[in-house]
């Protein structure tokens, strides 16, 4: 993602990833040993999402927790088909508590979706978006934004993720955003940084409602270098 920042955009990327070095709690689990690799990658992705914002949205990450690849989890989660459901133990590679609680992932997931963009799948954005989600309080999909911008992200996001829930493809957004809303917003999240101009052409609409609150153009920029390429 480095090659599509302008001069500017690098200056405040290294910033807000300096800031989540130093004021973050970073811990390996399971025996796993963290490298300044591991946590510079780790933090620029993180740090992508609060370029147009700040790092003040990050105030109630207490840790960040490097599992070496994906936990196991036991629980009710959604499954393979839409409206479905599984209770046996399946992979996790992420995890955002709330309030005060750490972001937990699976460092194999975070290096593969730096090394590899354009899958629309990056699980450092994932749960940091959830982070984002919870800064309100309310785990409910709609971030903290100004409130004339409200009224036009519930109409857009509540149409897009009505239509993952009956089943219908809506490219290049993932059917696990059908979930519920907080998942919704992580996904789309997910494409808007990593696939920008796939969400802008298929998804016009809330490609712009996600550009107003991020205050970012990820399609543009990309447009940018390709020209320059």
């Amino acid at each position: 993602m480095w090659r599509l920042l302008d001069a500017g955009e690098q200056t405040r990327l290294e910033a807000a990833s300096d800031w989540l070095l130093r004021h973050k709690h970073w811990e390996a689990a399971h025996g796993f040993e963290l490298n300044d690799e591991m946590t510079v990658i780790i933090a620029a992705q993180a740090a992508l999402l609060v370029l147009g914002l700040t790092v003040d949205e990050y105030r109630e990450v207490s840790a960040i927790i490097v599992y070496p690849t994906a936990m196991q989890s036991r629980g009710v989660y959604a499954g393979p088909v839409a409206g479905t459901v599984t209770d046996g133990v399946v992979p996790v590679l992420g995890e955002a508590h709330a309030d005060r609680g750490p972001v937990l992932l699976a460092w194999d997931q975070a290096e593969h979706a730096a090394r590899n963009p354009g899958s629309g799948h990056n699980v450092v954005l994932h749960e940091f978006a959830h982070k984002l989600d919870m800064r309100d309080d309310l785990v409910d999909g709609t971030p903290r934004m100004e409130r004339a911008d409200l009224s036009e992200w519930v109409e857009v996001c509540t149409e897009a993720y009505q239509a993952l829930q009956a089943g219908i493809d809506r490219p290049p957004l993932q059917a696990y955003g059908a979930t519920n809303p907080a998942e919704f917003f992580a996904v789309t999240t997910e494409a808007f940084f990593d696939v920008p101009t796939a969400l802008e052409h298929h998804e016009p609409r809330l490609y712009e409602v996600m550009r107003k609150f991020y205050k970012q153009d990820p399609a543009a920029r990309a447009r940018r270098a390709e020209q320059a390429s």
